[in-house]
C-alpha cells in the first residue's frame, strides 16, 4: 500500500539567526526538496518561504519559524512530503514503493525487498527472503516492478545470492 506521506529528509541543524533550517535529504540530489511549497514535521504543515542548496544539504526558510531558537526545536525531525505534491519522471517510482515488495523469480517467491542500496554503477536491490540477494537495478535482472498489483519480477543469474556457501 502506497504511503500518502514520505520521508524525504531530516533536518541537521539551523542556518544564520531567521530560523533557517538545514535538511539533509533523503533524494537522488538536493534539488528535488526545491520543488516544494510546503513540508510536512510530525504531521503538522509548514509553508516552505524560500530553499536553496548549500552543498549536498538544503537551506529551508519555514513561515512561521523565525528565529533560530524556535528553529533549533526542530533539529532531528524528519521532513515528510505529500505524494500529491510531486510529479515524477516516467519510469521513475519512490523506493518507499519498493520496500517491502514479494520479488519473484520464474515465477517463485524468492523474498522481499529489504532496501534499494545507491552504488556508483547504479542502484541495487537488497532481497531477503530464504536467502539473500543483490540485483542490479538494470532491466537485464529486473524485469518488472510492478508497485499498483505488488510485486517485483527478477531474472537470476549466479553471484546474486549472497548467503551461498
Amino acid at each position: 500500500m502506497k504511503k500518502q506521506y514520505l520521508q524525504t529528509g531530516k533536518i541537521v541543524s539551523t542556518h544564520g539567526i531567521r530560523g533557517e533550517v538545514k535538511i539533509l535529504p533523503w533524494a537522488d540530489g538536493p534539488e528535488f526538496l526545491l520543488e516544494f511549497d510546503r513540508i510536512f514535521l510530525d504531521g503538522k504543515e509548514y509553508e516552505v518561504e524560500n530553499s536553496r542548496v548549500q552543498k549536498t544539504c538544503v537551506l529551508m526558510k519555514l513561515a512561521g519559524i523565525d528565529d533560530v531558537e524556535t528553529a533549533s526545536r526542530l533539529r532531528e525531525k524528519i521532513v515528510f512530503i505529500d505524494r500529491d505534491d510531486v510529479e515524477l519522471p516516467e519510469g521513475s517510482m519512490f523506493i518507499a514503493d519498493l520496500i517491502g515488495l514479494p520479488v519473484f523469480a520464474d515465477g517463485v517467491e524468492i523474498g522481499k525487498v529489504k532496501d534499494i542500496l545507491p552504488m556508483p554503477a547504479g542502484d541495487v536491490y537488497e532481497i531477503k527472503g530464504e536467502h539473500e540477494y543483490l540485483i542490479p537495478a538494470v532491466p537485464e535482472f529486473i524485469l518488472e516492478r510492478n508497485v499498483d498489483e505488488g510485486f517485483i519480477r527478477v531474472k537470476l543469474v549466479e553471484g546474486m545470492q549472497t548467503d551461498a556457501l
